[in-house]
């Protein structure tokens, strides 16, 4: 019989240690995951408890869809080429549309309208007058303060944000944006 030489060795019994090891870190792992899982339920159940937590409410994807299609609806029957953003409260985009024929631009403006929309629970017209008191605010990142934006509230606050660009005012962009809430209401 041939004498394996001490490289092959070496690797042989590596690999065998290493099998050995990974055996050993399995049953480990499947003992560890019945001792979390108890852990886990306790830790449930003291969190349904906490009062330092809060509940917030979001548009459910079908009606974010809903509202953004009210709303390019809304621009396509005035002629008007648009795209549109919905967001959640906390600025995630939820749903986008870019109308036939949208410039190119339209699309990242409606996001950042339908953002800042929200973050300040207020028509992006409204907010765009507040820049003659407070001119830094439109190098806030993510913010356009034009109009076109449009906060959506339940019980008075902000769950969500609707933004249009690409009509040929901002006036024209909200309204389309407040026709996607109105939607909401229905």
């Amino acid at each position: 019989m041939k004498k394996a030489s001490t490289r092959t060795r070496a690797v042989t019994g590596g690999a065998i240690a290493a099998a050995i090891a990974l055996g050993a870190f399995g049953a480990y792992s499947a003992n560890a995951t019945d001792e979390d899982t108890t852990a886990a339920a306790a830790v449930a159940k003291a969190d349904a408890k906490n009062k330092n937590t809060t509940r917030s409410t979001h548009l459910t994807i079908e009606a974010a869809t809903k509202a953004a299609q009210a709303t390019l609806d809304a621009a396509e029957k005035e002629n008007q080429r648009v795209s549109v953003a919905v967001v959640d409260r906390n600025g995630n985009t939820l749903v986008t549309l870019r109308g036939d024929g949208a410039g190119p631009q339209s699309y990242e403006s409606a996001v950042k309208k339908a953002y800042t929309a929200v973050s300040w629970n207020a028509p992006t017209s409204e907010l765009a007058k507040r820049l003659a008191q407070a001119p830094n605010l439109k190098d806030i990142p993510g913010t356009l303060f034009l109009g076109g934006g449009a906060p959506v509230t339940a019980k008075g606050a902000p769950i969500a944000g609707i933004g249009v660009a690409g009509a040929p005012s901002g006036d024209l962009d909200e309204k389309f944006a407040q026709a996607g809430v109105a939607t909401l209401g229905k």
